[in-house]
């Protein structure tokens, strides 16, 4: 086998060149206990840590949204939830292609390189968060290639799953997407910390005066005090600058006929996944186009968001399926995953539990403040109103971390459940106890709506929302065994990175529907409608996996 780390410094193309694995199979246990565990679990703990870097950075506009909302910047509450709603849909996109990038560009290539485009969001957010006279179309691109942090998941997934034989792939599935997923809960914890102090000095820029109340997870934090709202972006490249050098000299490219046969040179790897990125931009940005409001975008189209889905999705694949010669021939290859009815079915029942997962993560922490952070009380005309400060409110930044907490935390627990009793015994049983709790959040969630003092209702609020992050988390690591049960080796990966897709958009789709329905003032009827697409899964899940006679019985 041709795979060493060579103790010495080598130069990076001897480095590309002894990254490179030509013999792999962990089927066999006298291999994988010999060769491949070592190799496998020292690619597994580097993706860990950068796809953790990846979700943070896709998805911190949630805390910096409601900093924003504490500081004064000029923006309106329904024009900082679309920076989420931007940076959740480019994400998504981005993982139609890095569904594809293993087999096109090697593991270790692309792990490298996607953790080192983070950069761009990362320092760019630092630069432009300090000012307030920064325009609102900064902002809006930033989110944009914050999606680079949203596309990796596909592609980290896709690479860990050649690693490790299909009885440990519900474990390892689950570490990899569990742990990364507490990038989500890192940033939610880091950031607001981050923010109370001049970390980077004169290189961070200065301070600024917060107009309202904000806080830590340690406690709040009183209007007046100093807060340095860039440091969000800028302590990202703490992590990533290391991660990078750790991700060229640590990890592999699997070069065997069923994963990376023919990706050539690292320089053809970065041209392939650079072009194929920019395809996703593009669907994002005409999607973001169609859909976003006028103020926000200028177009004033406001196309519904489920049309412009099924647009951004459909003409991303077609668009992919026109690159000419090998990166065409390889698709075509990998696309036939598409004809398997089991792609769609999973599709489905993965936007369930990791779509909820990361749509909530992204939306929780401004529901929160706009919610219980503000007293609705009745105007002169009987009309509730929603804009008076609630001095009794909970701080968004104190606990909207621990959700995502709880879900990323139980995820690989979910997956060693699976590999014990089944993975769709076990999603049926976490479909059960979201459908429960969504409808439990709804109720709790409107009364606090009509109330002056809301923060009455926050505790069962809080509690039950945390019971439905704990599901979503579980069902991420069952889903994980039933596609790696279901699929054969050369097709789980593209089918882990295509539902991953799919389910992503969860991060657009969520905080578009909290939006709408805060604006609508009904924002109950945004659980309403999950709960009733989480019975639907129940009996998808059902049908095809659970039923006498069932093709695939309980994988």
């Amino acid at each position: 086998m041709s795979e060493t780390i060579h103790t010495s410094n080598p130069t990076p193309a001897a480095a590309s060149k002894s990254a490179d694995i030509t013999n792999w199979d962990v089927e066999n246990t006298e291999f994988w206990e010999s060769k491949g565990k070592k190799i496998a679990n020292r690619n597994l703990w580097i993706s860990i840590p950068s796809l953790l870097c990846g979700f943070a950075v896709w998805l911190y506009w949630g805390i910096i949204t409601v900093q924003m909302l504490n500081l004064g910047f000029p923006f309106e509450k329904s024009e900082l939830f679309t920076l989420m709603a931007i940076a959740g849909l480019t994400g998504a996109t981005l993982r139609i292609p890095s569904s594809f990038f293993i087999r096109l560009a090697g593991g270790r290539n692309t792990i490298f390189f996607t953790t080192a485009l983070l950069m761009i969001p990362a320092f760019g957010t630092g630069i432009a968060l300090q000012s307030k006279d920064t325009p609102l179309w900064v902002f809006q691109l930033l989110a944009l290639l914050s999606g680079f942090g949203g596309g990796n998941f596909a592609s980290s997934m896709s690479n860990i799953s050649y690693f490790f034989p299909k009885k440990m792939q519900g474990l390892a599935l689950g570490l990899n997407a569990g742990l990364g997923n507490f990038g989500v809960t890192t940033m939610q914890i880091l950031v607001p910390l981050m923010m109370t102090f001049g970390v980077f000095g004169a290189l961070g820029g200065d301070s600024m005066t917060l107009q309202n109340t904000s806080g830590t997870l340690i406690g709040k934090i009183p209007a007046g005090s100093e807060t340095w709202i860039q440091n969000a972006g800028f302590v990202w490249l703490l992590f990533l600058i290391p991660l990078a050098f750790a991700g060229w000299f640590g990890m592999n490219n699997i070069r065997t006929p069923e994963v990376s046969p023919d990706i050539g040179s690292p320089f053809k790897a970065f041209s392939i996944i650079t072009c194929m990125l920019l395809v996703g931009f593009i669907t994002a940005i005409i999607g973001l186009w169609l859909l976003l409001p006028e103020r926000a975008n200028g177009s004033g189209f406001n196309v519904p968001k489920e049309i412009v889905l099924v647009i951004v999705i459909a003409s991303t694949v077609f668009l992919l399926k026109l690159f000419p010669g090998d990166i065409k021939q390889n698709l075509t290859r990998q696309y036939q995953i598409f004809g398997h009815q089991h792609t769609w079915v999973m599709s489905v029942i993965y936007t369930m539990t990791f779509g909820s997962f990361i749509g909530f993560s992204a939306a929780f922490p401004l529901a929160i403040k706009v919610i219980f952070g503000y007293s609705h009380i009745a105007g002169a005309d009987g009309v509730l109103t929603h804009d008076t400060v609630n001095p009794n409110g909970p701080s968004a930044l104190m606990y909207a971390w621990m959700g995502p907490f709880i879900g990323a935390l139980i995820r690989p627990v979910g997956g060693w459940i699976a590999d014990k009793v089944g993975g769709a015994l076990v999603t049926q049983v976490v479909s059960v106890v979201m459908v429960l709790s969504a409808l439990g959040v709804a109720y709790y969630m409107k009364a606090a709506y009509a109330s002056a003092t809301p923060e009455e209702y926050f505790v069962p609020f809080f509690l039950l929302f945390l019971v439905l992050f704990a599901a979503t988390g579980i069902g991420n690591g069952s889903t994980f065994r039933t596609i790696a049960m279901v699929f054969n080796k050369e097709q789980a990966g593209p089918v882990l990175g295509w539902t991953s897709a799919v389910a992503a958009y969860g991060a657009f789709y969520i905080p578009k529907v909290f939006g709408e329905q805060i604006k609508a003032t009904t924002p109950e009827y945004a659980l309403y409608g999950f709960a009733a697409f989480y019975g639907l899964c129940i009996l998808i899940n059902w049908w095809f996996y659970l039923r006498p006679g069932a093709e695939h019985k309980n994988p």
